[in-house]
């Protein structure tokens, strides 16, 4: 048992992260929790972490900043590449045939981190979508943090590999230190604050990017969150999940879809 984070107080805050996110904390990553916490309370310059725990049930600002800072972050341009590849390839031919006059695509990258997802979706749709169609991309994260940087889109030299280099010439400004993401690309993306215990209210939406998320809730979250994705997709929908995750066991209306480039799930 640490010193700092009594069994007692763990219970306390895995409780509280939990109610107010979804997010699960199990022993094996209770260092993390206890580690954010110690940088919290240097932060607030308080000595305990009762008086802490007094701060973020009344201060909501404040409740926010902690959970931003117990989520971890890691996202990269075109991460797993086979399915973006399914995008192109299976999912956008599926939807343009399905949709007939209606010639307008809504994607939501939910858990979003810093941005790299829905701009990849975004270089992707511009390159591929046929003449007179257009698209728009909700993207939303718990971390504020995060979220500024997305709405930034500026990235370092080390946070752009992965990226094509017909892609990084075509919609990205070489900066010092790195690159910014072009102002026709910025402007198809919209960032909002958003906690996916929450119905964030976006309705017929063709595809559901919810990537390396659930696997942070526990099977109750994750059976809540995936209702609400499945109220937000419109009939002919998509929803793409981590590759290290299943719906598998899970009693949801979702269809399994194999592909030659990917795995994911329609409504």
């Amino acid at each position: 048992m640490s010193e700092f984070l009594s069994d007692a107080d763990f219970e306390l805050y895995r409780k509280l992260v939990y109610d107010e996110s979804g997010i699960h904390f199990s022993t094996t990553n209770r260092s993390i929790l206890e580690s954010r916490l110690k940088e919290r309370l240097r932060e607030k310059k308080l000595a305990s972490l009762r008086e802490y725990f007094q701060v973020i049930t009344s201060d909501k600002e404040e409740l926010k900043t902690f959970l931003d800072s117990v989520t971890t972050n890691l996202t990269r341009f075109f991460r797993n590449q086979a399915h973006f590849d399914a995008i192109e390839k299976f999912v956008v031919p599926a939807l343009i045939k399905a949709k007939g006059y209606d010639k307008k695509l809504k994607f939501w990258s939910a858990g979003c981190s810093t941005g790299e997802e829905p701009y990849t979706i975004a270089m992707l749709l511009k390159e591929i979508l046929p003449a007179g169609w257009s698209f728009e991309i909700v993207a939303s994260d718990i971390s504020l943090k995060s979220l500024m940087v997305g709405k930034e889109g500026f990235y370092s030299d080390s946070r752009i590999q992965g990226i094509p280099e017909h892609y990084l010439t075509k919609y990205f400004e070489k900066k010092p230190g790195g690159y910014s993401v072009r102002d026709e690309i910025k402007k198809l993306v919209r960032f909002d604050y958003h906690n996916l215990k929450n119905d964030l209210g976006l309705r017929n939406l063709d595809v559901v990017f919810c990537r390396n998320v659930l696997i942070y809730f526990d099977e109750a979250a994750q059976k809540a969150a995936v209702g609400r994705f499945w109220d937000a997709i419109a009939s002919h929908g998509y929803l793409f999940i981590g590759h290290s995750e299943s719906l598998f066991g899970m009693n949801t209306k979702f269809e399994f879809v194999k592909t030659d480039w990917a795995c994911f799930y329609k409504k």
